[in-house]
C-alpha cells in the first residue's frame, strides 16, 4: 500500500498559521521516503513544480499554486527520550518534542519552547530564541537532495548554520528534510542571559531544570506574542538586523536609547524596536495589521490573502529604511509565488 496521498484542487487555508486562502493544483502527503520519491516522479510526469510545506507556521502562501505542494505526514515524538544523539522525524511537532524532552530531564532545546511548526523546518531557519538556537545541539540532518535525486545525511558542520540561516535556506527548493538528529544532555545550565528572561525571573527563583526553563520560556512567549489560533500570524516576520561597528555608531548617535546587543560579528538591533519607533505597532491596513502586543508580528484579520500581507510588509520595510537606513529581512518563506 502506497504511503502517498494525492489530493487535487486542495485548499491550504487551514494548513498555514496565517490562515491565508490558497488553492493548490495538488496537495501530496508522503508518509515515508518511498512516498517522497513517488510524489516527485508523479509531479515530473505531469511537468508540475514541487513546493515543500511543513507545519505552515513560517510561510506566506499566494492565492493559487500551480504545482504540487508536498507535505510530510505527521509523525509522533518518540515515547522514551534519553540523553545522547536522538533522531527525530521531520513530521513531528517541534513544541511537542521540546515538552517531551524537557519532561524527561533533557537539556538542549528548552529555550526553544512554544515555537510553532515541525521538526523538519527547524534546520532551514536555524530556529532560535532567548539565546539558544538549533545549531547548538544539531548533530545531523537527513534530507532528499532534489538536484542529485537521492537521500543524504549531512553532519551539522555541513549544514552551513548561521543566524536564522542555513544551506537549506540559501538553496531554496533543493532540499526536503526528512529527519533531524539532536544531541540532548542529562546535565545542563539554565540560559538566562537574554534580557527578557532575566527580567522575568527578577523577583522569583530562577529555574533549575529543563522543564522549568521551558515553562518560563512558554510563559514569556505567551505574554508577548499572540496565539496564531486567536490572531492568525507567522510569528516574528522580520529578522533582527546585524550592523557593523560604523553603522551601529551612526544609529546610536541619532538614537542613544536604541537597545543594541553584541552579536559576535556585529551589533544586533531589535527589528521590533525599529518598527515600533516608526509607528507601526498596532496599525492596520485592511485585512492585515501589526499586533498590539509585538511589533514583529503581522496578523491576518481575515478576508485578505498573501498579496495584502506582503503589501503591508513592504510598506514597513520602506518606512524603516527611510527612517534608519536599515533594510529589514523577512523570516517567512514565500512559497509558490
Amino acid at each position: 500500500m502506497s504511503g502517498l496521498h494525492w489530493h487535487e484542487q486542495a485548499e491550504l487555508g487551514a494548513l498555514n498559521t496565517l490562515r491565508l486562502p490558497c488553492r493548490a493544483r495538488v496537495l501530496a502527503e508522503a508518509a515515508d521516503e518511498a512516498a517522497i520519491l513517488e510524489a516527485f516522479a508523479r509531479a515530473d510526469a505531469l511537468e508540475l513544480p514541487v513546493y515543500v510545506l511543513g507545519g505552515g507556521s513560517n510561510v506566506v502562501l499566494p492565492p493559487r499554486i500551480e504545482g504540487v505542494v508536498l507535505r510530510l505526514a505527521e509523525a509522533e515524538v518518540p515515547g522514551a527520550l534519553e540523553a545522547g544523539a536522538v533522531m527525530i522525524a521531520a513530521g513531528c511537532d517541534w513544541d511537542g518534542l521540546v515538552r517531551r524532552a524537557t519532561a524527561a530531564g533533557l537539556w538542549g532545546i528548552e529555550n526553544l519552547a512554544l515555537i510553532p511548526g515541525r521538526v523538519g523546518a527547524a534546520p532551514v531557519q536555524n530556529i532560535g530564541a532567548y539565546g539558544q538556537e538549533l545549531a547548538d545541539c544539531c548533530v545531523a540532518v537527513r534530507a532528499f537532495d532534489r538536484q542529485a535525486g537521492r537521500f543524504e545525511t549531512m553532519a551539522a558542520e555541513d549544514c552551513g548554520f548561521a543566524y536564522r540561516d542555513s544551506r537549506f535556506k540559501r538553496e531554496p527548493g533543493r532540499w526536503l528534510i526528512t529527519s533531524v538528529t539532536l544531541e540532548l544532555a542529562s546535565q545542563g545550565v539554565p540560559r538566562l542571559d537574554y534580557p527578557t528572561l532575566r527580567e522575568a525571573v527578577a523577583d522569583e527563583a530562577a529555574p533549575t531544570t529543563p522543564a522549568a526553563m521551558a515553562a518560563l520560556v512558554t510563559r514569556v512567549r505567551r505574554e508577548r506574542l499572540p496565539d496564531p489560533a486567536d490572531a492568525p500570524n507567522a510569528g516574528s516576520f522580520f529578522e533582527n538586523p546585524v550592523l557593523d561597528e560604523q553603522a551601529a555608531e551612526r544609529l546610536l548617535a541619532s538614537y542613544p536609547a536604541c537597545p543594541l546587543r553584541s552579536a559576535g560579528n556585529g551589533m544586533k538591533v531589535p527589528a521590533a524596536w525599529l518598527i515600533e519607533q516608526a509607528g507601526w505597532r498596532g496599525r492596520r491596513m485592511g485585512a492585515v495589521g501589526i499586533s498590539e502586543r509585538h511589533a514583529l508580528v503581522l496578523v491576518h484579520h481575515g478576508g485578505g490573502d498573501g498579496r495584502d500581507l506582503l503589501a503591508v510588509a513592504e510598506a514597513i520595510e520602506r518606512d524603516v529604511h527611510a527612517r534608519f537606513g536599515i533594510r529589514l529581512a523577512r523570516e517567512p518563506v514565500l512559497l509558490g509565488w
